[in-house]
């Protein structure tokens, strides 16, 4: 059963689903999401964003659960190894994966990613350097790469 908790990031109001042990989703929050009591799994993410906005953490480590298409989840792994601070084209990624022409495919895997932050597609910019598509919008994206630029270790 999806369970919910909100979380008020300094980027907007983010929400968690999760069922009984692993989170499924990560995603701007719905206008009228309710949230469910909290659970050891909630608490754990939502302590883990804390720290990621305070700049004290620059990996997650939580169970999550992705279901996507081989090629998807071949990208998210691919996004989960951008180093903090840092960033990737869409390119270096279709490279990385052995697709090096797929970079549109890339795109797309990367705007289907249901745990954003914890799984990083904000570290993915276009070719020229610019900032390109996001779920979140670009003003997430941009103050994301700002924050982790910032606190960079």
């Amino acid at each position: 059963m999806k369970k919910i908790a909100i979380y008020n990031s300094p980027v907007g109001t983010l929400q968690l689903e999760y069922e009984d042990h692993v989170v499924t989703a990560l995603k701007i929050a719905e206008p009228h999401a309710q949230a469910d009591p909290p659970s050891p799994l909630s608490e754990l993410v939502l302590r883990q964003l804390d720290e990621y906005f305070a700049g004290t953490r620059t990996e997650f480590a939580f169970p999550y659960r992705l279901n996507g298409t081989p090629f998807q989840e071949k990208v998210w792994e691919a996004l989960r190894h951008i180093p903090y601070g840092e960033t990737r084209t869409y390119k270096d990624i279709a490279i990385s994966i052995g697709h090096p022409k797929a970079f549109r495919a890339v795109g797309r895997a990367n705007n289907a990613n249901p745990i954003f932050i914890a799984i990083p597609c904000h570290r993915v910019i276009g070719a020229d350097g610019s900032l390109v598509g996001y779920g979140g919008g670009l003003e997430m994206k941009k103050a994301l790469l700002e924050l982790e630029r910032e606190r960079k270790p």
